[in-house]
């Protein structure tokens, strides 16, 4: 539920009055899982945004309501690469290949940062995984760049990106900054072969850990 409230009538169950953060910069997120194979039926309480995250799969796995209190809130990075992650269906969730998280982008902040890539099936280190960001930005006119590129350059794009788009993300390295003024959300879904986020990050940048030194303050952006 990106936003408002909503009753969820399902071959696997139930639920009633999911939702009540009236936008993503106004609450942590409600989600519904299905499993597949599932009918459903979505009515509307309120005025309501929702996403429909799916990902191909052949394993069957229960229907789940997940609740603020059931998402863990990550603040990672550093300096003005400091983020909020809310993540909402984790690697250790009963699913199978399906994972999403929020990300909170403070204006004028790095994320994806260091540049990363989830490319090659080489676990613990990285796996592949296919990822899509769909971005809202708290005041309409703002924008966030997202550049995606490949090692050798043979792909090296900057998307300008505004409220409500979507950008696939195949493969390749995807860092993303918010626009100063404006914070920046997405909500990344992932899947592949394997139930990990692991990555393996651009080897030019990633001195760029050793040094953060602070969190930036403004973070987490959403609380409970």
């Amino acid at each position: 539920m990106l936003g408002g409230s909503c009753s969820i009538e399902s071959s696997a169950g139930t639920w009633r009055h999911v939702g009540k953060r009236p936008n993503v910069f106004e609450g942590m997120p409600y989600a519904v899982y299905l499993p597949i194979h599932t009918e459903y039926a979505v009515s509307a309480e309120t005025d309501c945004e929702l996403a429909l995250c799916s990902s191909r799969a052949e394993e069957s796995h229960p229907a789940r309501l997940i609740v603020p209190e059931d998402v863990e809130l990550e603040v990672r990075g550093g300096g003005n690469a400091t983020r909020q992650i809310n993540h909402i269906i984790k690697p250790e969730f009963d699913a199978q290949r399906l994972l999403i998280v929020e990300v909170y982008t403070p204006s004028g902040n790095w994320s994806s940062y260091p540049p990363h890539k989830h490319d090659v099936h080489n676990p613990p280190v990285e796996v592949d995984l296919e990822e899509i960001y769909y971005y809202k930005i708290d005041r309409p006119e703002g924008y966030a760049i997202q550049r995606l590129y490949f090692a050798n350059r043979s792909i090296d794009t900057a998307l300008v990106v505004r409220d409500g788009e979507l950008v696939l993300v195949p493969e390749g390295y995807h860092p993303v900054v918010a626009a100063h003024g404006y914070n920046v959300y997405y909500l990344n879904v992932l899947a592949g072969s394997a139930r990990s986020m692991a990555a393996s990050d651009d080897p030019d940048y990633e001195w760029v850990r050793q040094a953060w030194r602070e969190k930036d303050p403004r973070v987490p952006l959403v609380n409970r």
